[in-house]
């Protein structure tokens, strides 16, 4: 399967295939990292909202991967401050870096920029729409702990409304046959 030059915005936008080669993928990378992979390239780091874990985790794999990061934590620092647009944001970020990663309190941002975009976009959490990075972290932990993903009984526990994390994990969890268990209050129910 050829991922290159692809966008990663929704895990809607994954086969079940897909979400495995992306698995098997990790396992290798796990166990001979190619530290030389992404010399020579530039990852841009766009966070209108704060997020420590996401940010540093996206720009600690680059590093390792002997690319270099250019970008943002904080949107007050931008032009965007100043009425430039998330469009044109983007289109300029484009001719800096060879792969942009985006967080973006509202949702549909992140698809909006790879509209823009001529590189590829990674969604790093768009509202409470989608987080698929975060997602296949998830299955690739849950595959490495249970040894499976077929036909498991998960449960998502706490605010299932709002939680982006947990609607991108239940529609790739629906690919190998689950059983769900939903347990929120009511008003935090999906």
């Amino acid at each position: 399967m050829d991922f290159k030059n692809r966008d990663i915005i929704s895990i809607n936008d994954f086969s079940k295939e897909e979400l495995l080669f992306v698995l098997k993928a990790a396992r290798q990378m796990e166990q001979k990292p190619k530290s030389n992979l992404l010399r020579g390239k530039i990852l841009a780091t766009l966070f209108f909202e704060p997020s420590t874990r996401t940010r540093l985790s996206f720009t600690s794999a680059m590093e390792q991967l002997n690319g270099q990061v250019i970008g943002f934590a904080n949107a007050d620092s931008t032009s965007t401050q100043k009425g430039e647009s998330l469009w044109d944001t983007v289109k300029m970020t484009d001719q800096y870096a060879d792969i942009i990663v985006i967080r973006h309190p509202l949702e549909g941002s992140a698809r909006l920029a790879a509209e823009a975009a001529s590189i590829p976009v990674i969604n790093a959490g768009d509202g409470s729409n989608q987080h698929p990075t975060q997602t296949m972290l998830d299955l690739y932990t849950i595959q490495k702990t249970k040894d499976k993903l077929e036909n498991l009984h998960v449960g998502f526990v706490g605010d299932l409304k709002y939680g982006r994390t947990v609607h991108s994990l239940a529609i790739a969890l629906s690919h190998f046959n689950p059983t769900f268990y939903f347990i929120a209050p009511d008003a935090l129910q999906m």
